[in-house]
């Protein structure tokens, strides 16, 4: 295959360029990826800085807004993806990646209840990530905006609720 060929190398050889590559990096929707699986482990992080958080029943509007972050992170990054599996595994791989990078930030900032208070945001967000995963495959081949919009908000709503429900609120 030529050099002018459309088709992008990673997928001419049948392998996947590492995202260190200029190829990847220079498209939009890499870098759409990549915040929705970050948006709230930094925002967590953020928030464990510069306000530390006591018990966690006295952090219920951080946890929700982590949680929903997380869903609605992995939903931007399931958007990107076209077809009804590929948004759900999309969509589920980012939270659970999102979730993981959340409880690594509670490690890492442990003081006091930051762990617990992480792994609460962790598992309500993921929560919210299988229910707009589910709905994001049901509308994974309607335009960009829909598929992600409609998703985001139930995924949200879902994390938002999940929250307050573990935390008995």
């Amino acid at each position: 295959m030529s050099d002018e060929s459309p088709v992008p190398v990673s997928v001419q050889l049948g392998e996947v360029v590492p995202p260190e590559d200029p190829e990847d990096w220079g498209r939009p929707l890499t870098w759409i990826v990549a915040a929705g699986m970050l948006v709230a482990p930094l925002v967590a992080a953020a928030w464990f800085v510069a306000a530390p958080p006591g018990a966690p029943d006295t952090a219920v509007t951080g946890i929700a807004v982590v949680a929903a972050l997380l869903a609605v992170g992995a939903t931007a990054t399931g958007a990107t993806q076209r077809g009804a599996r590929r948004a759900l595994f999309a969509t589920i791989g980012a939270g659970l990646f999102g979730a993981l990078g959340l409880v690594v930030v509670g490690t890492v900032l442990a003081e006091g209840s930051a762990l617990g208070i992480a792994t609460l945001a962790a598992l309500a967000g993921l929560i919210g990530t299988v229910a707009a995963g589910l709905l994001g495959s049901l509308l994974a081949d309607s335009g960009r905006v829909r598929r992600f919009v409609s998703p985001a908000i139930a995924g949200g709503a879902t994390a938002v609720l999940a929250a307050r429900l573990l935390l008995g609120v």
